[in-house]
């Protein structure tokens, strides 16, 4: 299939970009986040036991104290970006939307190259007579289709898939809070729930390519090629772990 639509070897290319252009934005939008509040200075002094150590101050009033008077080389240097408003107080939730954004996009990306290379490999497939019946740009064609009919499917796939990996990095987060903590049963309880939505995202990938696939094929929405993906498998398992074993078991070899 490869060799009568070489085209299909570039597309990650396009993967590629699209997912540069993803994180850029993330990261440009998380170093605006970070640096949105105003400049906090605080007093640093080579004596740790000077009284106005670790207090706020200001660049401009700094020399007109008596700040360095009590504390010799003291100085007025910047600590962090921060904040008494309601922005500031919510800046944690914005950066989680933040990260929210880029997995949709990110997993968006993924879906619509795997749809894209489906339709593509569909077209060689169900062609009665090679390569005569192959249609032309069988790439292009493919792409605009996804864009075109499925955009919403693999929206919501995507959807589906990034909530799933925001849990995970919250419990990540809660896991590294709680590991100098003396609570056993809390430990516990998340390690389990990470546990827990890693298969889970690992269900929703394998679920989701093989839905993603069904799309590509018979153009249904992404609830019934979900349903008919996971039926067909459901009815072919054995079939398939065996060529899974088969294949796994080569490729290890080469």
């Amino acid at each position: 299939a490869i060799s009568h639509i070489m085209s299909t070897l570039f597309y990650p290319l396009i993967t590629f970009l699209l997912l540069a252009i993803c994180v850029s934005y993330s990261a440009v939008t998380a170093v605006f986040l970070a640096s949105s509040g105003e400049a906090v200075y605080k007093v640093t002094a080579a004596d740790d036991h000077c009284v106005y150590a670790n207090l706020t101050c200001s660049l401009l009033t700094f020399n007109q104290t008596n700040v360095t008077k009590v504390c010799p080389g003291a100085r007025c240097m910047f600590a962090f970006y921060g904040g008494e408003s309601v922005y500031h107080q919510y800046i944690l939730v914005f950066h989680l939307c933040n990260l929210f954004v880029v997995l949709w996009l990110v997993n968006f990306i993924y879906a619509l190259g795997q749809c894209t290379l489906a339709g593509a490999f569909a077209s060689y497939y169900w062609a009665p007579r090679k390569p005569k019946d192959i249609p032309p740009f069988p790439l292009y064609s493919s792409f605009s289709r996804a864009i075109r009919y499925h955009t919403g499917s693999l929206a919501f796939g995507s959807l589906i898939l990034a909530w799933v990996q925001v849990v995970r990095v919250v419990l990540m987060y809660l896991d590294h809070k709680l590991k100098g903590s003396q609570n056993c049963v809390a430990r516990f309880l998340v390690c389990c729930l990470r546990c827990c939505f890693w298969s889970l995202e690992r269900f929703l990938k394998f679920l989701n390519k093989n839905a993603y696939i069904m799309i590509a094929i018979y153009g249904k929405n992404f609830c019934t090629s979900s349903k008919d993906a996971f039926s067909l498998l459901m009815r072919n398992i054995l079939r398939y772990d065996h060529q899974h074993i088969y294949w796994t078991n080569n490729v290890q070899r080469l």
